[in-house]
């Protein structure tokens, strides 16, 4: 009962996302999950007191212990079914995101306040509200479907999983819910009983942080795109309002001194991208390393009994719509910034120039035009350790890589 009360205090005192103005944000429910059930990467609120810090720190480090030991039992089955490829590839998913999580979250861990960071940003400066924008809002929405579907898929996979204590029963068994093979007898009432709850926590906090991290990158490089958007409505109404305006004397300095306050706005968006590569870009580079053995291997459980790896089809299913999801984004962010030196040379300057009869100012605003174009002259791209870039044709690369270590695969099955 204490255990549960202070875990509750914990998720209670968990860093909630809030406005400029101090407004909480309501998350999408996939962030929420990962909010209140992932202890080891959530950040904690400003406030909280050093106490609380370190049983939060103490509760990372024996979760670290716990991850390790589900390391060396999971890796134990494969070197004990080493001759056997089938069996070896069964319990090879299960082991291989376990040690790609335990290289994310607790890389994430040891710097959740740089993570916290940037979330406070993110919603202070760049994050587009329902109130503020609804149609934009609406359509970050439909652009984060394929996220919200994705998520679903991960929790199916683990409710597969889940399902195994239900066959235990059923068959008056003691299995684990993965593949593992322990150097005592695991299946004793007093080692079996913490061994599976700790299972299940393994399995709550890999499939919040597979989804979860997902969907909180996703609303950032959405979001980030409607900003850029919003860049090149706000320059064109500005533009179309000037050339109404009568006073050729003062036309080009107005327009000069709206186009310095959209380059700013400019400029503070890509120095918020750069920081998004900051933070994200070991992690991205982990998961795209991953993913193409993980499509490989569970492509191949599904393909030789699809009957029998239900479990394997649906995390298939997961793992490449997640893939597809982040490179859609990703690409969407690409092409947007792409177009945004081509935004700033169609946007018009040529007319405001002609009604201008102020030569200086023409001049200033023809250099400044010029100095904008030069800014965006490369698109801004997610990578991962500058290796991977963030974009379908990277999505496709790793599926055509898991493509060809499947058929390898099954020639020599």
């Amino acid at each position: 009962m204490e255990l549960c009360i202070f875990f509750k205090y914990l998720s209670e005192m968990r860093y909630q996302p809030r406005l400029r103005d101090g407004q909480a944000i309501p998350l999408p429910w996939p962030v929420a999950m990962y909010r209140r059930l992932n202890h080891t990467v959530w950040p904690l609120e400003d406030g909280a007191s050093r106490l609380v810090v370190f049983l939060e720190k103490i509760s990372i480090f024996v979760g670290f212990l716990i991850f390790t030991l589900h390391n060396e039992v999971d890796f134990h089955y494969l070197i004990a079914n080493r001759k056997d490829i089938d069996k070896m590839l069964t319990g090879a998913p299960t082991y291989l995101v376990l040690v790609e999580i335990q290289i994310r979250g607790f890389e994430l861990a040891v710097r959740k306040d740089d993570f916290k960071r940037l979330l406070q940003k993110f919603y202070a400066d760049i994050y587009v509200s329902q109130e503020s924008h609804p149609e934009l809002y609406s359509r970050i929405q439909r652009l984060m479907l394929g996220t919200r579907l994705n998520s679903i898929a991960y929790l199916l996979a683990l409710f597969n999983f889940s399902l195994v204590p239900v066959q235990n029963i059923i068959y008056h068994r003691r299995d684990m819910l993965y593949q593992q093979v322990y150097l005592f007898d695991n299946t004793k009432l007093y080692f079996f009983l913490p061994l599976i709850c700790m299972n299940y926590w393994v399995g709550i906090i890999i499939t919040t942080m597979l989804f979860g991290e997902l969907n909180v990158l996703g609303e950032l490089m959405a979001h980030l795109n409607t900003r850029y958007l919003l860049l090149s409505s706000d320059l064109n109404k500005i533009c179309k309002r000037l050339l109404e305006d009568e006073n050729r004397d003062e036309i080009a300095a107005k327009y000069r001194r709206a186009l310095i306050h959209i380059m700013r706005r400019n400029v503070a968006l890509n120095q918020f991208g750069q920081e998004m590569e900051k933070e994200f870009s070991f992690r991205i580079f982990i998961m795209f390393s991953f993913s193409a053995v993980l499509l490989c291997v569970m492509g191949f459980k599904a393909y030789t009994n699809p009957a029998g790896n239900i479990v394997y089809i649906i995390w298939f299913m997961a793992k490449f719509c997640e893939l597809l999801a982040f490179g859609m984004i990703g690409s969407i962010l690409y092409a947007t910034t792409d177009e945004l030196s081509t935004m700033y040379y169609s946007c018009n300057w040529e007319q405001i120039i002609y009604r201008s009869s102020n030569a200086r100012e023409n001049v200033l605003l023809m250099k400044l035009v010029f100095q904008a174009i030069q800014i965006n002259s490369r698109p801004f791209f997610l990578t991962g350790l500058k290796y991977f870039r963030v974009t379908l044709v990277a999505v496709l690369k790793i599926i055509q890589g898991a493509f060809s270590y499947f058929t390898f695969l099954t020639s020599i099955r």
